[in-house]
């Protein structure tokens, strides 16, 4: 029986890249909680060029009183609108930028913020929305952290039953390759293939093994727009022997794998490695034997 593990790079036409900075990212809404308004601290804000950021407060705020520093050519007039604050930063910030924000609310409160450009950690993430509460204890305030608590114990149950999923021997396998480590599998190289596309060389090595089958990407990050690579969605389907793999998208039946990577994300100017491994019975369907097509799709929607 003749299994072919078939894979390539092309524009996804179907895909439509996040503004919100790679990942296919819900929209960034976050609280804040600044007890009676103090000024001891300014609450750092993060923007993304011509996103629109939405600061939200529980009374409505003064426009006059309602001032960002600097602002003029690198934002549009900060607008204040019944109980919102709109700011839009013209262009992306540098990591250096700081502006400063004060907002004054009807009753007089004044409350700092420093306006910074967004970045790749988590906690840098842009923000579409910050609600701001005064009083952590009102009711308003106790909901909004009540159902937080709530998403971030949901989200901790999420990731750990995807750790469980991944606790195989595949995952395992697939964590060996990502590492240098393929002398202590049974994995035999196959084919060796270079890509070059956008500043990203990509060396892909394909393996076959006893009952297995295994690729690894070598990612060289020399993009010009200097931005992190990273894999955002791995794609396996089964498509029927002697299909055309090179269309813009496949369409079959979706085969379970297990992938590893070295890392999150790929830092411009540095290369790490990504690894998929498929058990021999992916390439088996109802109607027979098939081909499999991998597709890995990086943050700008590429694969």
């Amino acid at each position: 029986m003749r299994k072919t593990l078939r894979f390539r790079y092309g524009l996804f036409l179907v895909l439509v890249a996040s503004v919100a900075m790679g990942k296919g990212r819900d929209p960034h809404v976050r609280s804040v909680y600044l007890r009676g308004g103090t000024k001891d601290r300014a609450e750092e804000v993060y923007v993304l060029g011509q996103v629109t950021t939405v600061l939200r407060f529980e009374q409505l705020c003064d426009p006059a009183g309602t001032t960002m520093l600097g602002w003029e050519g690198r934002f549009e007039p900060v607008e204040c609108v019944g109980k919102t604050v709109l700011l839009v930063p013209l262009r992306n910030l540098q990591p250096e930028d700081r502006f400063m924000l004060v907002v004054t609310l009807a009753d007089g409160t004044e409350l700092p913020f420093t306006v910074v450009g967004a970045g790749q950690e988590e906690w840098k993430w842009p923000d579409q929305q910050v609600n701001v509460f005064l009083e952590p204890e009102e009711p308003d305030a106790l909901r909004q952290q009540l159902e937080e608590a709530r998403a971030r114990e949901l989200a901790l149950m999420t990731d750990q039953r995807r750790r469980l999923r991944e606790d195989t021997a595949d995952h395992a396998l697939a964590k060996l390759l990502t590492s240098g480590g393929i002398k202590q599998t049974r994995f035999k190289l196959r084919k060796r293939r270079l890509f070059q596309d956008k500043g990203v060389t990509t060396l892909t090595q394909i393996y076959s093994g006893k009952g297995k089958a295994a690729v690894l990407f070598n990612v060289t990050n020399h993009a010009p727009s200097k931005k992190p690579w990273r894999v955002m969605q791995a794609r396996l389907v089964a498509i029927r022997l002697g299909a055309d793999p090179e269309i813009p998208y496949a369409f079959g039946d979706a085969r379970p794998f297990a992938l590893r990577q070295d890392r999150d994300e790929i830092a411009f100017d540095e290369a790490g490695n990504v690894a998929v491994v498929v058990d021999k019975s992916a390439f088996l369907t109802e109607n027979g034997p098939a081909q499999l097509l991998l597709e890995l799709y990086n943050q700008d929607g590429w694969r």
